[in-house]
């Protein structure tokens, strides 16, 4: 299931559970009309009262059991494999990975990206899969840097960057903004 498709079922969900709550808020504060009409039948009710006082300790722990069952498919939906999470993985060429934390993947970048003339700062993100990950790229050029001699030199560092962790990046968004005041 795509990450749309997860987002668009917990958004139902939710919607579902806060009408359900509205609902039941509105009928027990006498808000909706009929609201002297039972909302269960007398089967369910006979069934509460003769489990009492078993029965809200049986419904407490259903109810914990649900939020934990909840819990653990929301963790699973938000677990994407082959995500950066925080480190890069690559297979071996034997039975090994390697892994990398990918701060310092970004900082490598950066300080590389720092080292043209004329550039003040640098700011990378990496997000996406290990195969591919996007990356985003802010710079800041002093007034005096030539903004040609600029992008040579981030087209050489993300192809530096791209050879090190040996992949390409799926995408890549390169943001140059001047500085108005030298200094």
């Amino acid at each position: 299931m795509s990450n749309a498709a997860h987002r668009l079922l917990w958004t139902v969900l939710a919607l579902l559970l806060v009408a359900a709550g509205g609902t039941a808020s509105a009928v027990g504060a006498g808000r909706l009309p009929g609201g002297d009409v039972p909302l269960v039948g007398a089967g369910p009710v006979t069934w509460w009262r003769a489990g009492a006082p078993w029965s809200a300790l049986a419904v407490a722990v259903g109810g914990l059991l649900l939020a934990l069952l909840g819990q653990r498919l929301l963790g699973a939906g938000l677990r994407v494999p082959d995500r950066l999470g925080g480190t890069l993985s690559h297979p071996g060429d034997g039975a090994g990975r390697t892994r990398v934390a990918t701060g310092v993947l970004t900082d490598a970048l950066e300080r590389d990206l720092l080292r043209a003339p004329g550039v003040r700062r640098a700011r990378v993100v990496l997000t996406g899969p290990v195969t591919g990950p996007d990356v985003w790229v802010e710079v800041r050029l002093a007034p005096s840097a030539g903004v040609g001699a600029a992008r040579a030199h981030v087209d050489a560092a993300v192809r530096r960057f791209a050879d090190t962790i040996g992949c390409r990046p799926a995408h890549l968004d390169v943001t140059a903004l001047v500085d108005e005041v030298a200094g």
